[in-house]
């Protein structure tokens, strides 16, 4: 058995991944799928597409190699989309309701008034937030009447997308999860590892219609009846994306940190074996299980902005023609002449927490050029990374001592260089930055016994460069005065 296979289903497309033991990256497929907006704040995915595109992409990937040889299989997927299928027919009863969906934003506030966020906060670690699947299963059962009847017949099934995955891999045999996607649904207990049964009749959604629970490395189903694929091939590793990620990193142990910089940045902190419940409304998560008593958690905080500024600069305002382009733009001029941006174009997630702030650049003077604009929104992507950071740090009450930074916009030597300067802490970007596809590897390996423990997966792990702090503390004190200066006017 000389290969493992991971599955990458993002919110646009999937990728599947081949590798062989030593980590020789054999072929790479990738396909994307519709986005479905009904309404004004909806997003839906077909799960037939999803599946078509899992299809595609497999078959893809298998074509170069002897099928029978892979070893097993890992999933890695967006966490908080949320699909409903038949257990029996093993039907999609619906589109799924994708993460980024706001319909159940009044559930939310209701929820609020009746002063339930503080139990959802201490038994979840999560806020209260449309982001979760919990709502959007309690939004289905009360507006879809298939989902519904399925409910009342005992036939429904629910699950974020590695439990549709897995279904639909198995021939419908398996209804599965793994805590780091179930701690993500509001109906999962973080410290307790169970369905609860105050937070499901919170939700309306009856436990039969969750998954089991399995840790995230070990045997989940076996394939039967996938398309190029032969029967009985060991899905050993399910982890959510950003835990995929961290994992994928090698941040392994308390005190690591990642960063993943994509349309938005992804922050996580590993704090070990217990929680740390945070008082700057950082999420708290589990990390992975390795088994049924060994858990690991992180805090998390995203930004919701990174390279989709890059993206914005470019379509939005014209002033370049690709993205590529923004770093020797930015680099052609020393400094930002006094000029910050706050990437603040859809409010402002963690810390700061305030919906209503709009993106903004301020100090422009007559001097100013595009080229200074351009450096400065790079320097605000690696600004409010630094305030998540920071208030990391304060929850954990331990200093950061590196942070591991991957995802498409980690290609751009400048941002982590200032990165580096800003948070006055080493940067290590990996060899391989799709590290979601990685971490889906690294979890089927330990799950079927390739790696025999996270050590090995460390000793895995190659660094493609390492930026380290030039900024002197007095500069960056005033640096990050001028930006806490505009984050204040926003």
């Amino acid at each position: 058995m000389d290969y493992i296979l991971a599955i990458d289903q993002g919110t646009t497309g999937t990728t599947a991944l081949l590798v062989d033991r030593n980590l020789k990256r054999i072929a790479q497929a990738e396909r994307d799928f519709k986005q479905h907006f009904p309404k004004p704040g909806w997003v839906e995915h077909d799960p037939d597409d999803i599946w078509a595109a899992a299809v595609k992409t497999i078959g893809a990937v298998v074509k170069r190699i002897n099928p029978k040889k892979i070893a097993a299989i890992g999933i890695t997927n967006q966490r908080e989309t949320l699909c409903f299928w038949d257990k029996k027919t093993r039907e999609n009863l619906s589109h799924a309701i994708v993460w980024q969906d706001r319909r159940t934003a009044s559930i939310c506030e209701k929820f609020k008034a009746k002063g339930l966020e503080k139990i959802i906060r201490q038994k979840t670690g999560l806020l209260l937030d449309p982001y979760f699947s919990g709502t959007k299963a309690l939004w289905a059962l009360r507006n879809w009447s298939r989902v519904k009847s399925a409910c009342r017949q005992g036939r429904l099934a629910a699950g974020t997308i590695d439990s549709y995955l897995t279904a639909r891999l198995s021939a419908g045999r398996s209804h599965v999860t793994e805590p780091s996607n179930a701690s993500r649904t509001m109906a999962f207990h973080l410290t307790k590892h169970f369905w609860d049964d105050e937070l499901c009749e919170m939700l309306g959604t009856p436990k039969s219609i969750w998954p089991e629970v399995l840790p995230s490395m070990g045997l989940f189903a076996r394939t039967k009846g996938v398309p190029g694929l032969p029967d009985g091939i060991a899905i050993t590793g399910i982890l959510g994306d950003q835990q995929a990620a961290l994992l994928g990193q090698a941040c392994i142990k308390e005190g690591m940190a990642k960063c993943t910089y994509g349309t938005g940045a992804f922050l996580l902190f590993n704090t070990g074996n217990k929680p740390v419940r945070s008082k700057h409304r950082l999420l708290t998560t589990i990390a992975w299980a390795k088994n049924k008593e060994d858990y690991a958690y992180a805090l998390e905080g995203s930004a919701f902005i990174a390279g989709a500024a890059v993206q914005w600069f470019r379509d939005g305002l014209g002033l370049i023609k690709k993205t590529s382009e923004i770093e020797s733009l930015a680099g052609s001029v020393p400094s930002t002449d006094g000029v910050v941006f706050v990437p603040a174009l859809t409010g402002l997630g963690a810390p700061h927490w305030n919906p209503k702030a709009t993106g903004m650049f301020t100090g422009i003077t007559r001097g100013t050029t595009k080229a200074h604009l351009a450096r400065a929104l790079l320097e605000g992507i690696a600004f409010q990374n630094t305030d998540i950071l920071k208030a990391m740090e304060q929850d954990i009450k331990k200093p950061l001592k590196s942070l591991n930074v991957d995802g498409g916009a980690a290609v751009n030597n400048l941002l982590m260089q200032f990165q580096a300067d800003i948070l006055g802490v080493k940067l290590n970007r990996p060899k391989y930055l799709e590290t979601t596809g990685l971490g889906a590897v690294f979890a089927a390996g330990l799950g079927i016994g390739i790696w025999k423990n996270l050590s090995d997966i460390e000793k895995t792990w190659q660094s493609d460069r390492v930026f380290k702090p030039t900024m002197k503390p007095a500069e960056r004190q005033k640096a990050l005065e001028r930006w806490h200066e505009a984050i204040y006017r926003t």
